[in-house]
């Protein structure tokens, strides 16, 4: 009757397919997992092996409030009971069981306790309805404050507890943007060039699945999504924005202006740089850019040829400042533009408006304006400047701001802001200093307190530029880098976030098969037999032989430069000999002084006796030589 239950199970077993309920390999478990991506500051330690109640858990001051939800989270998932008691909490507990309680008994009932509680090791933890009588034990006003801590700490709810990071760029990346459904993100860098990764196609690798180069040269600025996210939109440092479609095919590219023509109106499109651009909120057809020409322009998708609106800022004198950034509010009804001047300046979108701006406020920053976000209430405007400020500004009243936010290091003309998905808080990044010993930061500041709430460190060594808060996967992007590498952080909490990194983080790659056969390609190289290789060129044998210093050779150079003595290069006194030999008399030049026909005359009988060369070949046809006589002895007769 022993084989009778493995006869059934095969039986049974027979009606369904092969791969019903069987497991090729072990999986690793979620929790591993995300520990291999928790941020340095939250991995203290692991849950206590010796006493496993939830007062040891309190009693570690390590322990961050996140590591401890997280906790709390895994143990109410490991039981099975959704309502379990409080008695039989040893089954969603990680490691050896807790000893068992003295006062148990008293907890099952329900009473009330009589007399001092119990020490802290054995029941710190008092979660029943009864009411204690005595006074407290002495640990337990430390453990309240801890709580109270990490109540303060928790009511923002911020999800830094684990962090990847998405790499490929060789330089700082300096345009981030994430889709409105979260499953893409695009960066920008200064190595020119974008680069695509799809949170549902990626492995743990985290690599790009595209990469991009929208201008040759140029740096990537800024990048925005469409409304529907089936597009997007590049900014470069050159003058004309490229359009994309959601899996980097080009669309389009708009028109560059002519730079001869003075007035800015009359030009079709921008005639230097960009700086930054943005995609209408609600209108999927409609873009909005800035430049260094110093003007803004709204751009129709469709018609890439030419622009809908061109508005010039408002200047104290005339002349081309350059517009840093700018930024469409949360309906798409107003624009705001920080000028290089340091002011900011809005514009209202209303029948017949036009470059006059209906807020207008001078020196706002003290240095260029690098990015601007608009509350979605539209009553609160933020902006950042590279003089290390970050103001907030009330639209209702923008002659003052209403905060000023200091030592925030800015060195990077694309540092932006970005609001928390409740718009409780909103954060930015901050620079490296070459005196300082902080690293790049990601500052939390609360909008109602308008006060700074946390710090969180990304780069010991980076500067981190541009941030985001997505609202629907609850992760924070930041990116960072300097003059040699750059990526993107993310990050999450597995028990706040939703999909995004969570999805590719638990992605293993795809291990190699023994199965699996690549033909290797068989190169076929034309010239590599001597028949059909090719005469070798000349022109590398001279090039050869004139670097070589001995074919190569040169004759001296002739001597040039004043002479003596019918030798050139040679000075009168050279040496010392010589000099003491002419000073003496032992040396005497006379060829100055006789005349040139007596010199060769008194050679005249020297030749006549012994001819040489071409005197004796033509001695018996040649006439007798009859020289001139003396001017004085034809005055004599």
């Amino acid at each position: 009757m022993a084989d009778d239950p493995a006869e059934i199970y095969d039986g049974i077993r027979a009606e369904f397919p092969l791969s019903f309920g069987k497991q090729s390999k072990s999986q690793t478990p979620l929790e591993a997992i995300h520990n291999t991506t928790r941020r340095n500051q939250s991995l203290h330690q692991q849950p206590p092996s010796s006493s496993s109640s939830a007062a040891d858990a309190n009693d570690l001051p390590s322990l961050s409030s996140s590591s401890k939800t997280w906790l709390n989270s895994l143990r109410s998932a490991r039981t099975p009971n959704p309502n379990p008691n409080p008695n039989d909490s040893d089954a969603s507990l990680i490691g050896r069981p807790r000893p068992p309680q003295p006062n148990s008994a008293a907890e099952d009932d329900g009473d009330a306790l009589i007399g001092p509680p119990p020490p802290p090791p054995g029941g710190a933890e008092s979660d029943d309805d009864g009411e204690m009588i005595g006074p407290l034990a002495p640990a337990r006003s430390n453990m309240e404050d801890s709580d109270s801590d990490t109540e303060e700490e928790n009511k923002y709810r911020i999800p830094v507890s684990n962090e990847i990071v998405l790499k490929g760029h060789t330089k700082v990346v300096s345009a981030l943007a994430i889709d409105h459904t979260g499953s893409r993100v695009v960066t920008g860098s200064y190595d020119y060039s974008v680069r695509m990764y799809d949170f549902q196609g990626m492995n743990a690798k985290l690599q790009s699945f595209r990469q991009l180069e929208p201008s040759e040269g140029h740096q990537v600025r800024t990048i925005s999504w469409s409304p529907t996210a089936d597009r997007f939109l590049c900014v470069t440092g050159s003058a004309q924005a490229k359009i994309y479609d959601r899996d980097g095919l080009t669309l389009g590219e708009f028109v560059k202006g002519d730079m001869y023509i003075r007035d800015l109106k009359n030009t079709k499109g921008h005639i230097t740089g960009l700086t930054c651009g943005q995609w209408h909120p609600r209108k999927k057809d409609e873009i909005l850019t800035s430049s260094e020409d110093g003007s803004l322009r709204i751009w129709d998708v469709n018609d890439f040829k030419t622009q809908k609106q061109v508005i010039k800022p408002k200047l104290a004198r005339p002349g081309r400042v350059p517009v840093t950034t700018c930024a469409w509010d949360h309906e798409g009804q107003r624009i705001a533009g920080g000028i290089g001047d340091g002011s900011i300046q809005v514009w209202n979108i209303k029948p017949g408006w036009g470059s006059r701006p209906d807020i207008h406020v001078p020196g706002a920053h003290s240095d260029d304006i690098t990015g601007l976000k608009f509350s979605r209430d539209g009553r609160i405007l933020l902006s950042r400047s590279c003089d290390g400020t970050l103001k907030v500004w009330d639209l209702r009243q923008m002659k003052d701001p209403l905060k000023v936010f200091q030592d925030l290091p800015n060195n990077y003309a694309q540092t932006n802001i970005a609001f928390s998905p409740d718009e409780q808080l909103f954060l930015t990044g901050t620079s490296i200093e070459r005196e300082s010993t902080t690293g790049g930061l990601l500052c939390f500041f609360d909008r109602a307190k308008l006060e700074l709430v946390s710090k969180v460190g990304i780069s010991p060594t980076c500067s981190v530029v541009q941030c985001a808060w997505h609202p629907k996967l609850n992760q924070i992007f930041a990116t960072m880098g300097d003059k040699s590498q750059g990526g993107t952080h993310v990050l999450y909490d597995p028990t706040l976030s939703e999909r995004g990194a969570l999805v590719c983080v638990a992605r293993a790659p795809r291990k190699k098969s023994v199965d699996d056969f690549v033909a290797n390609p068989v190169i076929h190289n034309p010239h590599a037999l001597p028949l059909f290789r090719d005469q070798p060129s000349r022109k590398r044998e001279r090039e050869k032989t004139l670097k070589d210093p001995v074919k190569s050779h040169k004759p001296d150079l002739p001597m040039t430069g004043p002479g003596f003595g019918g030798r050139v290069g040679v000075s009168k006194g050279s040496l010392l000999t010589q000099y003491l030999m002419k000073q003496g008399g032992m040396i005497k030049e006379t060829w100055m002084d006789e005349d040139p026909r007596e010199a060769i005359l008194k050679y005249a009988d020297v030749a006549a006796k012994d001819p040489k060369y071409i005197a004796p070949a033509y001695a018996e046809t040649q006439p007798e030589t009859v020289f001139a006589k003396s001017d004085s002895e034809d005055e004599d007769k």
